[in-house]
């Protein structure tokens, strides 16, 4: 009662704040522990809504048994009344609805109080287990099959079923294999110790060319509802096999080593700052053979002469073969070596199908004025995830920001990564854009290095996590006023992290940075962190919704997911909870009850 008569002396008197329209700015409080600015956006069934779904998150045994409790929901009740019962609930509470059409409400009401969004089509196949291990291992084609057979190993079936992968083959003896980039059963689902990302399992390529109708269909709807100011969310593995991302991913990181031999130990393609001439120099009399020199007049470079291995640009435009475009000369014998597996003139045409439908996606939503955001994803594809996306930049981001990659702060190596792409951007004078996240794997990648004998590639803690996220911001913004380039740098801060925003809008006031500048702009999922993305909003910040969408039963897997991550995150719920709380006792006693939403913000 103490706290009911606090609030009461404490609110404001009377009802006229509904019929004065709010102003265009507020002022931002860092506490973020205003409940009138982080819910004004809200009705009051909707905060009630909220606190309640938040209470059955923290119930460990519904949350553990979500899944199986929505499906013998649904069989109880039937599918009519089930829908209704869960967009009053968990639906109604993570998802904008069903199409582009019945999401705009939400998106406009979104925008009126300062707020964008990211749309993100979350329909996923509810697949088993093991369909799920059967699709992952699966990966060795008929003609490759044939092939090993003839040549390859007695016990075929056994090395099926332990998962290895196409690259498991070929060139082995040669090369050896990089562990990390081959499929290994006990991880063949990949949503295993994975509750915040969705994971797609290749079926065939009618799916993916399904999948990427999906997108398209994104596409219209952020142009149409956003006014331009929407992005979409990409995961390139629904576009294609994911076992040709893990076999590029492996040419990578073997580029790489090459590099580091020639190089001297920078250990890194993009900045050993060599040129074709030391190139030649190095590899010395083997100059002269020919098989090298034409490896040599295939080499591309940027315009300060520096040496890029392999054109990117050709082997993701034209008809290469990728066993024969990634070849290098031996820095003993000058003969040339596979740094990828023989793969089937199959394997081949499902790669230049993923690209041709990522470039048809975001041809299309350059054409609708439409930002895309290619997701991160496992470390054993993020490699080849990133060089792709890189490329997708130099083609696209001339002129403007369209395209972004999305880089896991809780993987040690992405402050060097993240160095190295921007190099890279100022030496091609392109646009880079990233969305900067904590990440959505780290308890996979922890247990699947432990059980592969690979280094963990993970921060050893959460505070060191924590660190890295700082580390790569302040690294990104300190280059806004310092570099000819700077103005060419977008950053999206994608973490639910108190902190971690005030940390960054720190950072914004030390290098004069303002929020209209379209450098730095802020994401927070639909139906979580509202006291962070509202305000932020309503202050003048760029505040961003990640919206998911999609018909009731068809995100299911995905709802699931986020009563898990709200399990996870039970101190910042317990926050949320008592500001809903709060709110809504406020509205109560001040005769607010039922309050109707009116926003004229005007989002940056």
């Amino acid at each position: 009662m103490a706290l009911l008569r606090r609030l009461a002396v404490n609110a404001p008197r009377g009802v006229r704040v509904l019929s004065t329209p709010p102003p265009s700015r507020d002022e931002l409080d860092l506490s973020f522990n205003s409940p009138k600015d982080a819910f004004k956006s809200k009705k009051t069934s909707e905060l009630v809504r909220a606190y309640l779904v938040y209470q059955i998150c923290s119930i460990n045994w519904i949350v553990e048994n979500n899944d199986m409790l929505m499906k013998s929901l649904r069989q109880m009740v039937g599918q009519r009344l089930f829908e209704a019962i869960m967009k009053a609930t968990f639906y109604g509470q993570f998802v904008a609805g069903e199409d582009q059409n019945k999401i705009r409400p939400t998106l406009e009401r979104l925008r009126s109080f300062g707020v964008k969004s990211i749309l993100d089509y979350s329909v996923e196949e509810d697949l088993s287990q093991e369909e799920a291990e059967k699709r992952e291992v699966s990966c060795v084609t008929s003609s490759r099959l044939n092939e090993l057979i003839k040549t390859g190993p007695r016990n075929l079936q056994d090395l099926v079923i332990a998962g290895a992968s196409i690259s498991t083959f070929g060139d082995t003896q040669e090369e050896g294999q990089l562990k990390q980039y081959h499929v290994e059963q006990r991880f063949a689902d990949r949503r295993y110790k994975v509750t915040s990302a969705r994971t797609y399992f290749y079926l065939n390529e009618a799916a993916c060319e399904k999948n990427m109708e999906a997108f398209m269909r994104s596409i219209d709807a952020v142009a149409e509802t956003t006014k331009s100011t929407g992005l979409m969310a990409v995961k390139l593995t629904a576009l294609g096999r994911p076992q040709l991302l893990l076999q590029l991913s492996e040419v990578i990181m073997r580029a790489r080593s090459y590099m580091h031999q020639i190089a001297g130990g920078t250990g890194n393609v993009l900045t050993h700052h060599k040129t074709i001439e030391d190139l030649q120099r190095y590899l010395g009399d083997l100059s002269s053979k020919p098989e090298v020199q034409e490896f040599m007049k295939k080499i591309t470079s940027d315009k300060e002469g520096i040496v890029h291995l392999f054109p990117w640009s050709n082997i993701l435009d034209k008809d290469m073969g990728l066993s024969d475009s990634f070849r290098v000369p031996d820095p003993k014998t000058g003969q040339m070596r596979r740094l990828i597996s023989q793969i089937s003139p199959k394997e081949e045409e499902m790669f230049r199908n993923m690209l041709r439908r990522l470039n048809h996606i975001i041809h299309v939503a350059n054409e609708s004025d439409v930002r895309i955001m290619i997701d991160a994803e496992q470390t054993y594809f993020q490699p080849a995830i990133s060089r792709i996306c890189l490329e997708m930049m130099r083609r696209y981001n001339k002129d403007k920001f369209l395209v972004f990659n999305t880089y896991q702060t809780y993987l040690k190596n992405t402050y060097n990564e993240i160095v190295t792409d921007l190099e890279q951007a100022q030496r091609q004078n392109f646009y880079w854009g990233a969305k900067l996240v904590r990440g959505a794997y780290i308890e996979q990648e922890r247990a699947r290095a432990a059980a592969m004998g690979y280094e963990d590639p993970t921060c050893d803690s959460v505070g060191a996590t924590s660190a890295s996220f700082h580390r790569c911001l302040k690294e990104i913004l300190g280059r806004v006023k310092t570099e000819p380039n700077g103005d060419r740098l977008g950053i999206m801060v994608a973490s639910h992290n108190e902190d971690t925003v005030r940390y960054a809008i720190q950072l914004m006031k030390e290098h004069d940075i303002k929020p209209g500048d379209k450098v730095v702009c802020f994401g927070q999922l639909l139906g979580m962190c509202d006291h962070i993305t509202f305000p932020l909003g309503q202050a003048g910040y760029s505040a961003y919704k990640y919206v998911p969408y999609g018909p009731v039963v068809e995100v299911l897997p995905y709802l699931s997911r986020r009563a898990n991550e709200n399990r996870g995150f039970l101190v910042k719920i317990k926050k949320e909870k008592g500001l809903l709380l709060k709110e809504i006792f406020r509205r109560l006693f001040t005769g607010q009850i039922f309050y109707k939403p009116s926003g004229n913000y005007t989002p940056v």
